[in-house]
Parts: C-alpha cells; structure tokens; sequence
C-alpha cells in the first residue's frame, strides 16, 4: 500500500509541477509581448503557422479580423458624388497589376493644399506632408497570412467586374469598412458563375 501511495503522490506533485511550469512560461510569454503590435512583421520569408498570442490564432481560425483605425477619415462619399472621382484616381494600378496603389501625400496634398485647407481632418494631412512622410493607412482587406491567398486585381479588371462586387458600395461610405465577407465560398461561387478557373492554385500559390 505505501508503494502505491508513494506512487500517487508522485504523480499529483509532477502534475503541480507541470501546472505551475505552464503559468510560469504563459506569464512570461504575455510580458514579452507587452508593448509590441498585434501582428508582429516576419523576420523572413519562412512560412510558420504560429501566431503572436492566442487570441489571435483563435481570430485567425474564425475569420475574425479587427476594424482597423484609420490616421484620417478620408470620405470616399465625398470624393465619388460630389468631386466626381473614379476608383481609379486614388487606385491607379488597379487594372495593371496585383495591388490596388494609393497615391503618396504629394498626389492627396496637390489638391488639398487649396481645398478645405483648414479642415481638421486635412490639417493632419498636412502634417504628414510638412514631414515628408505617406499616410500610414491601414489595411482593410485581405486574408490573414496562412490563408496564402494571392489575389490579383488586373484580371478581374479585365473582366469587367465591378469593383461593387467585391467592395460594396464605397460611394455610399465614409471610411471604407469591410461589407462583404470574402469567404472560399464567395470567390469560389463567383468563379463558377463566370466559367472561371476555380482550381486551387488560381488562388493559393
């Protein structure tokens, strides 16, 4: 009987101790990411599945992906009804390439250096361009990184599609915000409906 106690106790202290381990690595690991951003830039080009902290791993496998806070609330309503501006003005690369460019502060300051000057919005856009440096505008779609989705705007240009499709009614907006959920399901169905390739490596490469 002593041999099987002995034999218990030995495993309720290795249990403690892996728990007391675990807190201990969990509460250093959560100190080690204080003051660093949510998504940290990869240090190189290896994929690892690995994420920040667990919050974002369980954001990621939902799909969930925050409202990102943009420096100035650029209002696409304004630009598109009022000033008459298309898509293309802003996004010129749209039909030439993969990514949707926005222009540097020269080309938004061109305009704004005599239109609304003082408003206080256009004032920290002058700010930005007093010192030299772009808006940093932050991402409003994408796919997080293990998705290895390369998406490339020109060929839907190409083919006609509206950039409503995918983007909703930006006319209609403020600050952009994500309107449509682009799942698998939502390019894949589009594709089919088109006769467009939907094999795998149309989008994962």
């Amino acid at each position: 009987m002593r041999g099987r106690g002995g034999t218990r106790s030995k495993w309720k202290l290795g249990i403690l101790a892996a728990i007391a381990l675990s807190v201990f690595v969990s509460s250093r690991y959560q100190d080690s990411l204080k003051g660093q951003p949510a998504t940290p830039a990869p240090t190189n080009n290896v994929f690892s599945p690995a994420h920040s902290s667990l919050p974002q791993a369980i954001s990621h496998f939902f799909g969930h992906r925050p409202e990102g806070r943009q420096p100035i609330a650029f209002v696409h309503k304004v630009h598109v009804n009022e000033v008459q501006m298309e898509c293309v003005d802003c996004h010129f690369t749209v039909a030439r390439g993969p990514i949707a460019s926005i222009p540097d502060i020269r080309t938004c300051w061109s305009c704004h250096a005599t239109t609304l000057a003082e408003h206080p919005e256009i004032r920290k856009m002058k700010d930005y361009y007093d010192k030299g440096q772009d808006i940093p505008w932050q991402r409003v779609w994408g796919w997080v990184e293990e998705s290895h989705v390369r998406f490339n705007h020109a060929p839907h240009i190409r083919e006609g599609i509206d950039c409503t499709k995918c983007h909703g009614d930006v006319s209609e907006m403020t600050v952009a915000t994500r309107v449509v959920d682009h799942t698998m399901e939502f390019c894949v169905s589009c594709h089919r409906e088109r006769n467009a390739p939907d094999d795998c490596v149309t989008c994962h490469y």
